[in-house]
């Protein structure tokens, strides 16, 4: 058993105290990191915005190499469904295309970000055989 003077910490203590600090030390790291995450995030919401706002012509689409201008910065593949005269009907699923990646499938509850030139393509749905 160690000795040690009345009053003075032991290494016990000692040991437990530093790593008291360390942990709070370590939680205001994360905190400060947390914060700098959100600010960065919302800096971008906010730049993103402005650049809607500020956004008076419409953007240019292509479904199946029709060319339509949408004024709304989301659309939904419903929506997107519906842009065609006729509409897309529900016997042809409708793909983003990505440049360089596999095409994206859109559900019609999906929420499609505008951009220009943006293209879309229809094809024939997939029916599984056996399930009809």
């Amino acid at each position: 058993m160690e000795h040690h003077e009345p009053g003075t910490p032991t290494n016990r203590e000692k040991e437990l105290e530093a790593f008291k600090e360390r942990q709070l030390r370590e939680l205001r790291e994360f905190e400060e990191r947390q914060k700098q995450e959100l600010e960065q995030f919302e800096r971008r919401e906010l730049e993103e915005l402005k650049e809607f706002e500020g956004r008076q012509h419409p953007y240019e689409i292509k479904i199946d190499r029709t060319e339509f201008k949408v004024t709304e910065h989301f659309l939904t593949g419903a929506q997107l469904r519906a842009l065609p005269s006729p509409p897309i009907g529900p016997d042809r699923d409708l793909f983003e295309v990505v440049p360089g990646g596999s095409d994206e499938k859109i559900a019609d509850t999906q929420k499609v970000k505008m951009r220009d030139g943006l293209r879309f393509f229809t094809a024939p749905a997939q029916i599984n055989p056996g399930l009809v």
